[in-house]
């Protein structure tokens, strides 16, 4: 449902050497064609119900909350990664939003001068050495591969929410949240949507290619090797 997010910082055509084979192309389009089912079906029609609910600022606060979750995923991998300056800067952003920023619904730090980082588990495996595996699309949550997926799945411990003691509490705060994130993630690729019909005949292989790009540029910081001919301009334009 979220495939096309990772859109708005990848590029239509992406080079051979980052596109590896696709040996479950077949299932992986068939998954895809259900995720975009189901996002017709349900989440853009409560993204329209969530803009004409409230302002931008209101959604931009909602935005700001679950990016200050997401820091301490973000430091728990930046110290795994072994980039200690980084995750000194990340713990000092997430007290600041924390703190002054009423639970991370303003972002005092990005004015700061500590801007938001993307680190999770599957970019802290592939930092060491592990390889990506197939590409693969999930249910529900898109595109992926074998060691994003595992990355995922141990990232999930990491997450905040789960220091909720009551069970109940804890699964009413999970399901409730996690539901608004992902309609306020649809809200942000509404325009975003039109650019991929019109882009390209094929959105699975555009999806595909633009996630596999994004996924080698945030594993290496944006460092990617000469021989592989793509500049982070390419990677990170917006369409």
């Amino acid at each position: 449902m979220l495939c096309i997010l990772l859109i708005t910082q990848g590029c239509a055509n992406a080079p051979l050497a980052l596109i590896p084979e696709d040996p479950m192309e077949t299932t992986n389009r068939a998954i895809y064609a259900f995720n975009e089912d189901l996002d017709r079906m349900i989440l853009k029609p409560l993204a329209g119900i969530y803009i004409a609910a409230g302002s931008e600022s209101f959604r931009q606060g909602i935005r700001n909350f679950f990016n200050n979750l997401d820091d301490v995923v973000v430091i728990a991998n930046d110290l795994l990664q072994l980039k200690i300056v980084q995750a000194s800067q990340d713990t000092g952003r997430l007290l600041l939003n924390t703190s002054v920023g009423f639970l991370g619904f303003f972002d005092p730090a990005t004015e700061y001068g500590w801007p938001k980082h993307e680190e999770d588990f599957g970019q802290t495996l592939g930092y060491w050495g592990v390889s990506p595996g197939p590409y693969i699309v999930l249910p529900f949550f898109g595109p992926s591969n074998i060691r994003d997926t595992a990355g995922f799945i141990v990232d999930t411990y990491t997450d905040p929410r789960l220091a909720i003691q009551n069970d109940n509490t804890r699964k009413r705060v999970m399901y409730s949240t996690t539901t608004l994130k992902m309609i306020d993630k649809r809200v942000q690729l509404l325009g975003i949507e039109r650019v991929l019909r019109s882009a390209t005949t094929d959105p699975y292989a555009f999806v595909r290619n633009a996630y596999i790009q994004r996924r080698e540029a945030l594993v290496k910081d944006g460092q990617i090797d000469s021989t592989d001919d793509v500049s982070d301009a390419d990677l990170f334009d917006d369409l």
